[in-house]
């Protein structure tokens, strides 16, 4: 199989095939369901693949006391953290309204499961896969984790992630998204991003990310801490038209001479030519030979060898190019 799966129908992700982009509507539609509407909208404008909520059950993910607690932040939607976490919550009907409304769109819904009642709900809502959260982990814990996830389910793709946000610049760490490809040779690798603008995030796609996710906003100055390093709308169509032209710029590993080269390589490219006046009938050796821009380009200066030793089948003039018909 390679380092690649089918993620969903006919969407495979993986060695040679396109990076998958997430635009990450997280809890960034305000718990308004027209709001979030807008940003599967946005998302399918701009050419992402899928959108991407976040469900908590509250009281599976946290404690009585942390949602009981004050909670005093120019983000709050409530005046304890349950309240406010509450407040961002989508229903079930709501999440099915969402779901069928990026299926109108033809763009693929999905969500974090940030527990296991979530991972449930999500399973049950038939969520075409389940992305889970990073917590800010090392290494240790990923292989554990991988060692897990992979006795009962192979098609795992990992994600390089930093839970900052903004994420400082010299917090990133792409390369491990390498380090990912040593030890887990059969799983994509991937980069989610909550740095600032969008020259990391294209880093990451130049260095071979298959999966890319990065958040989206309406607004960037919207109360909620990931509004601020969010894309908005002009900054996810840069986003994907970027991935999309580095794509192709990866090309083949091959090196050849392109097609487009070749005006070039008339014009400029160098060919063996006679050193001094040549006559019919003389072997070719070294001495006679030279490399030049000529004009018809001739007989290639890295294949010199293969012509030393050939006769010449009529005169060539000094600075004239060496082409088959000169040859018997």
């Amino acid at each position: 199989m390679g380092r690649s799966f089918e993620l969903i129908n006919n969407r495979w992700i993986g060695d040679g095939y396109p990076c998958f982009i997430i635009a990450e509507i997280g809890q960034n539609h305000q718990g308004d369901i027209e709001i979030a509407k807008k940003l599967i909208k946005m998302a399918k404008d701009c050419g992402a693949d899928c959108v991407k909520f976040q469900k908590s059950d509250l009281y599976a993910k946290f404690t009585k006391s942390v949602l009981d607690r004050q909670y005093e932040s120019p983000h709050a939607w409530g005046s304890t953290y349950g309240e406010h976490k509450q407040f961002l919550e989508f229903s079930k009907d709501q999440y099915e309204e969402l779901m069928a409304f990026a299926s109108s769109l033809n763009i693929h819904f999905t969500a974090s499961a940030m527990d296991d009642v979530s991972v449930d709900f999500l399973i049950n809502l038939r969520v075409p896969f389940l992305k889970i959260g990073s917590g800010m982990q090392d290494m240790k814990t990923v292989i554990r984790a991988m060692e897990v996830m992979n006795s009962f389910n192979s098609k795992v793709c990992l994600l390089q992630c930093t839970s900052s946000y903004p994420t400082p610049e010299d917090e990133v760490h792409l390369r491990v998204m390498q380090t990912y490809r040593d030890h887990f040779p059969q799983s994509p690798v991937g980069y989610s991003g909550h740095e600032l603008g969008l020259t990391i995030t294209l880093a990451a796609a130049a260095l071979g990310a298959h999966v890319i996710e990065r958040h989206i906003t309406l607004d960037k100055s919207w109360k909620g801490n990931d509004h601020a390093c969010s894309l908005d709308e002009t900054e996810l169509k840069l986003l994907v038209e970027g991935i999309r032209t580095i794509e192709k710029a990866l090309g083949s590993a091959i090196k050849s001479k392109q097609p487009s080269e070749e005006p070039c390589h008339q014009k400029l490219g160098k060919s063996i030519v006679g050193k001094q006046k040549l006559e019919a009938g003389i072997k070719l050796c070294k001495e006679h030979l030279t490399v030049k821009v000529g004009q018809p380009v001739g007989w290639p200066p890295q294949d010199l060898d293969l012509l030393i030793g050939k006769t010449l089948s009529r005169d060539v003039d000094e600075d004239e190019t060496i082409t088959l018909d000169c040859i018997i």
